[in-house]
C-alpha cells in the first residue's frame, strides 16, 4: 500500500487530500518508481484549482517532477532496472500521470538517470526550471553571445534557470524583480544585472545597460500591466516568451510600441521539448552537460517533508520562495 494526493473538486490547498492505495504493476512501456523527492511547481496548484491549460478531469492527482528508486519496469522498457535511482522529467498531462505520492507509474519516456553530482532533492527540482529555460532560450531564441536577456520573476526557479542558462550560453542576463530586497540573491546567482522594476524605470535601466538597444529575447511568467514596458524594452525585433500568468486580469498590448518594435511575442511550455522524443533527449544532454560542469545549479528555497503538501502549497501561492520548494518523502 502506499499514500498519494488525490482531490476531487477544484480549489484551495485543503481539498488536497491523502488517500491509500495499492499501486498496480506497471504497464509495458511504464516505470513504477519510490520517491525520495517531490519537485513543486506553479502549474500543480494552478492544476488543483482547475485554472491551468487543460481541464482537470476529476478525481485527480497531480506533479509533474519526482526522483527516486525503480520499483518494477514493465515488459517493454530498457534501459531501466529495479533498483536504478531515476528522474521524472515533465512530459505527460496530469489527467494520466501525476508524481505527489509515495510509490507512483510513470511512462518510461518521462524517466530519465539520476544525476550522480545531485541530491534527490536537487534532482527532483531540476528538470522543468531547466528544459523550460532552454527550450526558449537555447532551442528557439539561440541566445549566445552579444544577446542581452530580460528575465522578469527573476526569483521564481524557472527565472533563476534562465538567468544561469544564459550565463551559459554567453549572453548576458538582467533580472528582473520588484523591490531590492532580492538583488544581492540574484546577483549571487549568476544575475549580470539586477532591476528592480518597482524602485526605477526599467526601461531606461535597460537602455543603459544595452547602450540603447534593447534586449533581443525577454521571457516573461507574468503578463500583466507592466507588458508594455517589456515590449518597450526589447531591441528591434526582439521576441518575448511569455510562459506564466502570475500577474491577475487583462495584459495590454501597446499598439505603437509594437509598431515601432516590430518584436516577436510567443507563447512558450515545455512541452514543445518533451512532448518530442528528439528535442527531449537533446534537452537532457544539454542540461547534464550544464550541472556536470557546474554550470547549471538547481536553488532549493526551502524542503517540506510528504505529510506538509497542503502546507506546501500556501506557501507555493505566497510567491515569496527564491528557487524551488521540494518535498521529500
Amino acid at each position: 500500500m502506499s499514500r498519494i494526493i488525490k482531490f476531487a473538486k477544484p480549489g484551495v490547498p485543503e481539498v488536497l487530500e491523502f488517500v491509500e492505495t495499492q499501486v498496480p504493476a506497471p504497464g509495458p512501456a511504464e516505470v513504477r518508481i519510490k520517491v525520495k523527492a517531490i519537485g513543486i511547481n506553479r502549474a500543480e496548484s494552478m492544476w488543483r484549482a482547475d485554472a491551468y491549460i487543460e481541464p482537470v478531469k476529476f478525481p485527480a492527482g497531480l506533479g509533474y517532477e519526482a526522483a527516486g528508486i525503480v520499483d518494477a519496469v514493465g515488459r517493454d522498457v530498457t534501459g531501466f532496472a529495479v533498483g536504478d535511482e531515476v528522474n521524472v522529467i515533465p512530459s505527460f498531462s496530469m489527467n494520466q500521470y501525476f508524481t505527489y505520492g509515495e510509490v507512483i507509474t510513470v511512462p518510461d519516456f518521462a524517466v530519465v538517470k539520476h544525476p550522480k553530482s545531485l541530491s534527490f532533492a536537487q534532482a527532483a527540482s531540476a528538470w522543468m526550471m531547466f528544459v523550460t529555460a532552454y527550450g526558449a532560450l537555447i532551442e528557439d531564441a539561440k541566445v549566445g553571445k552579444g544577446d542581452f536577456v530580460l528575465v522578469p520573476a527573476a526569483s521564481s526557479s524557472v527565472g533563476l534557470a534562465a538567468i544561469q542558462i544564459a550565463n551559459y550560453a554567453g549572453a548576458t542576463s538582467i533580472a528582473l524583480t520588484r523591490t531590492s530586497a532580492k538583488k544581492k540573491q540574484l546577483l549571487e546567482a549568476g544575475a549580470a544585472h539586477v532591476i528592480a522594476t518597482d524602485e526605477v524605470d526599467l526601461v531606461q535601466e535597460v537602455m543603459h545597460i544595452t547602450d540603447g538597444k534593447g534586449a533581443r529575447v525577454a521571457f516573461d511568467p507574468v503578463g500583466g500591466p507592466n507588458f508594455p514596458k517589456l515590449i518597450s524594452a526589447l531591441a528591434f525585433q526582439g521576441t518575448v516568451y511569455v510562459y506564466g500568468a502570475l500577474a491577475e486580469g487583462s495584459t495590454p498590448m501597446p499598439v505603437l510600441p509594437m509598431i515601432a518594435k516590430m518584436p516577436a511575442i510567443k507563447g512558450h511550455n515545455i512541452w514543445l521539448t518533451t512532448g518530442d522524443e528528439t528535442r527531449r533527449k537533446a534537452a537532457v544532454e544539454f542540461v547534464l552537460k550544464g550541472l556536470e560542469s557546474g554550470a547549471l545549479k538547481p536553488i532549493i528555497d526551502r524542503t517540506f517533508k510528504f505529510d506538509e503538501m497542503v502546507e506546501v502549497h500556501r506557501y507555493l501561492e505566497k510567491n515569496g520562495q527564491f528557487g524551488k520548494i521540494v518535498v521529500t518523502v
